[in-house]
């Protein structure tokens, strides 16, 4: 069974930066796609970046684009989000995610979809207020 693990949020000001973590465990994360959501309060959850089972590919939707940064470190089963320029808007609850890569590719990862099983972590916070 796969159990992510997220660590990395917290309060920051408005254009500041923060590291996202998740640690994988249970099972190699090398078959897995790997992408990170958010839920903001009273909205539904939206993936906000997304990579491929070897890191070669991301996606990032154009709300974040040019400011979050997804990686992974398959020899560590950890993937990172690096945000920066962050602003009130980016608040909410951050999850880490993962789908198997014979179902998923890192667009329909990142979309809503109920199609396909995606293991979810428990979320960390980030809260973005001067």
């Amino acid at each position: 069974q796969l159990q992510l693990v997220e660590s990395g949020g917290g309060l920051v000001q408005p254009g500041g930066s923060l590291r996202l973590s998740c640690s994988v465990s249970g099972l190699s994360s090398n078959y897995y796609i790997m992408g990170w959501f958010r839920q903001a309060p009273g909205k539904e959850r939206e993936g906000v970046s997304c990579i491929g089972s070897s890191g070669g590919t991301t996606y990032y939707p154009e709300s974040v684009m040019g400011r979050f940064t997804i990686s992974r470190d398959n020899a560590k089963n950890t993937v990172f989000l690096q945000m920066n320029s962050l602003s009130p808007e980016d608040t909410g609850v951050y999850y880490c995610a993962a789908g198997h890569l014979s179902s998923f590719n890192v667009q329909t990862m990142c979309a809503t979809s109920p199609i396909g099983r995606k293991y979810w972590g428990r979320g960390t916070q980030v809260t973005v207020s001067s």
